[in-house]
């Protein structure tokens, strides 16, 4: 298997192509500034993890954008700190200011010249427009959980991916999902028989951070630590 057999990639957004741990963090800064004994980074994030995931399945036709409130309201009650609902609001709307990896845009840049370009993220079309600008390329086709009416690792977000690719000439065997979660996308992406790319942002930390820990860990097809490693082993295989 080679990278120059597919014909497009369909990549999870965020913690692959914008850096949403940093912008998780940033945004709960005003809850955990405040607790009496201060909490690592790691585990700030796994408590994230451990609350969006669980809305999640009790809301999944909730846009992001209106479940992220929840979120936060839950990590206050669990921290013993007071949060008004404005405060829970203002990080619903926070997505917006959570920053790109360094290397994502150059590296979407050079690979649209290659493959057709397809988000598949766990987010609402008013919170992905603003991202989209920092990542300074245009997709494909966007694929949310606001269309999908659910939320990775659900069968039906990846079923509704398959399908409409479908109908723009994209057979199964041509993608490549490209993602950092082994939770929501390497385990579904098994699960539906696609070929899957590991974007290990993580590679230098420890556990899962915001990401629910997988169980047993799914396989994949190709691993880089970054977009610019999986762009740069791209124009090595067209060399080869």
């Amino acid at each position: 298997m080679k990278l120059t057999d597919f014909k497009a990639l369909t990549f999870d957004c965020y913690g692959t192509l914008i850096d949403w741990e940093s912008g998780m963090f940033e945004g709960l800064k005003p809850l955990t500034s405040r607790l009496p004994t201060p909490l690592s980074r790691n585990q700030v994030l796994e408590a994230h993890a451990r609350h969006e995931s669980s809305q999640q399945l009790q809301t999944p036709a909730k846009n992001y954008r209106e479940l992220l409130p929840i979120v936060y309201r839950r990590l206050a009650e669990e921290w013993g700190l007071s949060a008004t609902w404005a405060e829970c609001i203002a990080y619903g709307k926070f997505v917006k200011n959570w920053p790109a990896f360094t290397d994502s845009a150059g590296a979407l840049q050079y690979l649209k010249r290659h493959y057709k370009l397809v988000i598949l993220s766990n987010v609402d079309n008013e919170s992905f427009a603003a991202s989209n600008e920092k990542l300074q390329v245009e997709f494909d086709a966007i694929y949310t959980a606001e269309d999908c009416g659910s939320y990775k690792p659900s069968d039906r977000n990846f079923e509704y991916m398959i399908k409409k690719l479908e109908t723009l000439g994209i057979q199964k065997h041509e993608i490549l999902h490209t993602a950092e979660s082994m939770f929501h996308d390497h385990g579904p992406a098994n699960r539906h028989g696609l070929a899957s790319c590991w974007i290990y942002r993580r590679y230098d930390q420890e556990g899962f951070g915001a990401t629910m820990h997988p169980g047993d860990m799914p396989k994949y097809d190709f691993q880089f630590n970054s977009m610019a490693d999986l762009a740069k082993a791209h124009q090595e295989a067209l060399r080869g």
